[in-house]
């Protein structure tokens, strides 16, 4: 079952890429006490998502922070060293997290996982975005498959 607005985000281990290495990161260490910005999408340096959705939220950061969101976190079914590496093509710094969901298992949970196996992708997760305060969906927006409408920076900048 795909969660819902006003559902707690379930418990489960992503991972980000620091100096020292992939670090461990629960959702209670990233949600917590936070407003978060959160979109997800199906692959690191896939066309969309790297020619539109990071650089869109890069972009607005300043405009997020403004709206009072602590974090703007990206999400993808990718390890921790692919999301670091990506993070620093896309020269986010310190404006979005990028978080490796590297076994699927929090994708898995909120049940917005794809079959990406006709493009040798295996499952990732769907495109989609999501406000969470203290880790409580506000606002969740999933696109249609091969959409980019609802998860843009710009979107979600119209729900804050």
């Amino acid at each position: 079952m795909t969660i819902q607005v006003g559902d707690k985000l379930p418990q489960a281990t992503l991972a980000v890429m620091t100096d020292e290495g992939p670090q461990q990161r629960s959702t209670d260490d990233i949600f917590a006490g936070k407003k978060v910005a959160l979109f997800a999408l199906p692959g690191a340096y896939t066309p969309t998502c790297s020619a539109k959705h990071v650089p869109g939220f890069k972009e607005h950061a300043a405009e997020f922070r403004a709206k009072g969101v602590d974090t703007i976190a990206c999400l993808s079914v990718n390890d921790a060293f692919v999301m670091g590496a990506w993070g620093k093509d896309q020269g986010v710094g310190d404006d979005v997290v990028m978080l490796a969901d590297g076994n699927g298992e929090f994708t898995n949970k909120v049940g917005l996982e794809m079959d990406g196996s006709k493009f040798g992708m295996g499952t990732r997760s769907q495109r989609y975005s999501m406000i969470v305060e203290d880790g409580v969906v506000k606002t969740l927006n999933v696109e249609e498959p091969g959409q980019f409408k609802v998860s843009s920076a710009e979107h979600m900048l119209g729900q804050l």
